[in-house]
């Protein structure tokens, strides 16, 4: 958890998706770390029904529940209008865009429509968050501490979980033939595509962007037969990401910190 412990010196941190799965162990392991950030911001869909949600927010002050429904440009446009009331002119210093689905279909079973839902939530809303959150990194990216140049979670930073699923070079042998999954495959891969691109046009502003496997693991999306518990890959997802650099913009990467192959 080394790198973890940076997130103490960030002042928010806004996790998407945060009511189950690895969203909420993600909120819970900032909150209850010992290196919870300042402001700690999580979005899902209907707050009234996030009861494990609500029970971490009723122990940990620094956590601050915002309705979104990252398939709805209205929900988007609303959440950044009330994050931005949270944060004032600090800003936003870490963007997780956690929420995603997988619709499961081979070649046999797969539709447009399952491939379009897929992709819609896992390529197509982290894309439309980021852009409306940019001018929140934007304020926080210019207020950052540190070296000239220097790039993190404690100026600003666009995380995008992601899937070894999505590599292309990966998609071949025993992995492919155990996961042949259309919808959700592709879609990550659309996402790596869609972080890289992000990289490109945040680097000027300063805003770190990178994607991150956390690892298969044991959630409704992962099954019970995953290797990995939720503690287990946030606790290195978390350390992973409050080490980054300038060094890690644009890359993607595993829940280890080790290079994954597009």
């Amino acid at each position: 958890m080394r790198g973890a412990i940076n997130f103490k010196h960030c002042g928010s941190v806004l996790v998407t998706g945060a009511s189950r799965g690895l969203g909420l162990q993600i909120v819970d392991s900032l909150a209850s770390g010992g290196f919870s950030p300042g402001k700690i911001i999580a979005t899902t869909r209907h707050p009234e029904d996030a009861q494990k949600l609500q029970e971490l927010a009723a122990k940990h002050p620094s956590i601050h529940i915002i309705t979104l429904d990252v398939l709805s440009q209205d929900s988007i446009k609303k959440s950044a209008e009330e994050v931005g009331q949270l944060v004032q002119e600090e800003g936003l210093n870490c963007l997780i865009n956690n929420a995603g689905i997988n619709v499961v279909a081979d070649f046999h079973t797969v539709t447009a429509e399952k491939m379009i839902e897929n992709f819609h939530t896992n390529a197509v809303a982290p894309l439309m968050i980021t852009k409306a959150f940019l001018p929140l990194l934007k304020k926080a990216a210019a207020r950052g501490t540190g070296a000239a140049g220097s790039m993190g979670i404690q100026r600003a930073a666009v995380i995008n979980m992601t899937s070894l699923l999505g590599s292309v070079e990966l998609n071949w042998g025993e992995r492919a033939n155990n996961f042949k999954w259309y919808p959700y495959r592709t879609s990550k891969s659309a996402l790596n595509m869609v972080s890289r691109c992000m990289a490109v046009d945040l680097e000027p502003d300063g805003i770190l962007c990178m994607a991150i496997h956390p690892g298969w693991v044991r959630t409704d999306m992962g099954g019970s037969e995953a290797p990995l518990s939720p503690e287990e890959s946030i606790s290195s997802t978390l350390s992973v990401i409050g080490g980054l650099t300038k060094k890690d913009h644009g890359s993607f990467l595993n829940f280890n910190g080790e290079v994954l192959p597009w």
